[in-house]
């Protein structure tokens, strides 16, 4: 790629890989905004030359910031969410929003189709069985659930929800799922539900697939949770925000919910410690998209779209 102007100066706000960086530097000027030790002073002092923020899904671009950064004109996130950039803020300004969606559809989904096959099939546990020697002490595992007994309700019906949607019909499970409307372009035996309480009472397997808004926080409640039942499971790989997590946690403790599947937590990467202990929860570390092919599928998006916007062209992945 070749790009038609001078180079630009952008702040980053976080870790990439090695690659990506690398690549980047080629067409940018990094400042690594992320290792100063006093970032107000930095930005006091820098904070006009700067034109591009390159952050990730799970950093927040809040208007302070943005607003310390007066030509800022790109906001390009690693990664498909972008709730943690301040959208009003940057719309106020004319300055442009990218993602990277697409790219990691299907590692997500795999990773939240993995995770209820883990917990009914009880493969973690299984595992710990066998190195734990009750196998041959004690003999064979408690017996699971068939997959095919089970019925899969997505809350979100975006890229990951429907390639969710997809995997659980491999299982022979039949498929409900909750959006802002009725869609037209999904096959007619997947049944709508106008709400998470109203899906949570259809299905055994609530995936949370949702983008994160002020409207959907918690939207997944105990009232979701106990219309799930004892037998019911919660997948969420969306952002924790969605799921009340001290109820979840109620839930779990009590057995009025069977069990849950989480790549997102608030605090993360500090795990609320009450879950440790439970062996109805199969607890990842926000790995949804970690593959190397994704990353670098995501890393390439990012470039791509930075240099598009170098080169006044259109851009690939806009969000604003």
């Amino acid at each position: 790629m070749t790009i038609k102007a001078p180079k630009k100066d952008a702040l980053q706000l976080g870790a990439y890989a090695p690659s990506d960086e690398e690549a980047l530097s080629q067409y940018v000027t990094l400042h690594r905004y992320f290792e100063e030790e006093n970032p107000d002073a930095w930005l006091s002092e820098h904070g006009a030359k700067i034109q591009i923020i390159a952050t990730r899904g799970d950093l927040a671009v809040p208007k302070p910031l943005i607003d310390q950064l007066p030509n800022l004109e790109l906001v390009a996130v690693y990664g498909v969410g972008f709730d943690g950039v301040d959208l009003d803020a940057c719309r106020a300004r004319n300055i442009r929003v990218t993602n990277t969606p697409d790219v990691l559809t299907d590692d997500v989904a795999d990773v939240a189709v993995g995770m209820m096959l883990a917990h009914y099939r009880g493969l973690v546990g299984a595992d710990a069985w066998v190195r734990g020697g009750q196998w041959a002490n004690e003999g064979a595992y408690p017996l699971k659930r068939s997959l095919k007994s089970l019925r899969a309700g997505v809350l979100g019906l975006g890229r990951i929800g429907r390639a969710i949607a997809q995997r659980a019909e491999v299982f022979g499970q039949p498929i409900f799922y909750a959006a802002s409307a009725p869609k037209t372009d999904v096959p007619g035996d997947w049944t709508y539900a106008d709400s998470a309480l109203a899906l949570a009472q259809q299905c055994d397997v609530l995936y949370v697939a949702l983008a994160a808004t002020p409207e959907t926080r918690h939207i997944v409640n105990a009232d979701v949770m106990r219309a799930l039942g004892s037998d019911g499971m919660i997948v969420n790989i969306s952002r924790a925000q969605n799921i009340d997590e001290s109820a979840l946690l109620d839930a779990l403790e009590a057995g009025t919910i069977g069990g849950a599947g989480l790549d997102v937590f608030e605090g993360e990467p500090h795990v609320d410690p009450r879950f440790l202990p439970l062996n109805n929860v199969v607890l990842q570390p926000h790995l949804g998209s970690a593959t190397a092919e994704t990353r670098a599928g995501m890393g390439r998006l990012v470039l791509d779209n930075i240099v598009a916007h170098l080169n006044g062209e259109t851009l690939i992945t806009p969000v604003v």
